[in-house]
């Protein structure tokens, strides 16, 4: 198919008669900065690498050259410069790495602290928040952005992290409500505060630039689709077109589009899964990516 080729968008769930907010978008509306992602290279699911394209279709570049590691959890840096990942190092051990996107060098950040993944760096580049598993919970931690001081958020379990836009919050996924549902926390583990309300809410979410929406996937397997909602978790409406089992969700630095994975060329294959974007309306779906191997974990950056 056509690198952009654009898909009919399906029909948004109403909720309530909220309005979207006004959301500021590029000058011409069009669709700008980068996007990083988990690509299986070799068209096997033990070759997971880290790849970054634009937000137009071009520029693909693979950043991760080890093919005897596994790579996952890329998150574009606030400067756009770098992209943080959690790789495999041996059993119960991911590692967190940075990747300077211009020059290639890859620094790790982490030794031998865990089974970690997720991480993503704060609004101001001093912290990166991350998953760390454990045999009976999945914890939040913060760590310096050199990988010094690493700290649990306590009072909370969940997965899946990611910074409100004023770097003071942290919205995530939990299932410590048994039901998997969205939660917020303050970064000192204040203020724990339950903001979805859907069935089989899965992971990854993201958070609008001016705090005021977050869009998130939920359904079955091979049945995800993704949705938006008010920060607040009302008003919430499903974006994605129906049958292309949508997932993993993320928004652009100016706010107007949301990238995300899907199956819409190839459902209930493995390796059929593409990068699309669309605008937050849930309109102009397009395909950013076209290859014989899974695309997948896309985070938008500047």
């Amino acid at each position: 198919p056509d690198l952009l080729a654009t898909l009919s968008a399906s029909t948004p769930i109403p909720a309530d008669s909220n309005p979207l907010p006004t959301i500021p978008v590029s000058s011409n509306g069009e669709p700008i900065g980068k996007i990083a992602y988990t690509c299986q290279i070799f068209k096997v699911q033990a070759s997971n690498q880290i790849c970054i394209i634009n937000a137009d279709g071009t520029g693909f570049r693979r950043l991760t050259v080890d093919n005897t590691k596994q790579h996952y959890y890329p998150s574009v840096a606030p400067d756009g410069l770098s992209v943080v990942y959690a790789a495999f190092r041996e059993p119960n051990i991911y590692e967190i790495y940075e990747v300077n996107i211009a020059s290639g060098v890859i620094t790790q950040l982490t030794d031998r602290l865990g089974n970690l993944n997720s991480p993503e760096i704060s609004p101001d580049g001093n912290t990166i928040v991350f998953k760390l598993s454990t045999p009976s919970a999945n914890q939040l931690w913060l760590m310096n952005r050199d990988g010094t001081n690493p700290r649990q958020i306590p009072n909370v379990t969940g997965w899946d992290p990611t910074w409100s836009p004023d770097g003071n919050k942290i919205l995530f996924a939990s299932d410590m409500n048994v039901a998997i549902q969205l939660y917020t926390v303050i970064v000192d583990g204040s203020e724990l505060l339950q903001v979805s309300n859907l069935p089989a809410i899965r992971g990854r979410s993201d958070w609008s630039p001016d705090s005021s929406f977050i869009v998130t996937y939920s359904g079955q397997p091979w049945n995800r689709d993704v949705y938006i909602m008010n920060a607040d978790g009302t008003n919430t409406r499903m974006l994605s077109p129906t049958g292309g089992n949508s997932q993993g969700p993320s928004i652009s630095p100016d706010g107007g589009w949301v990238a995300f994975t899907s199956y819409f060329d190839q459902y209930r294959v493995d390796n059929g899964c593409e990068i699309y974007i669309m605008r937050v309306d849930g309109t102009d779906v397009r395909r950013l990516t076209n290859n014989d191997y899974c695309d997948y974990q896309p985070r938008w950056g500047p």
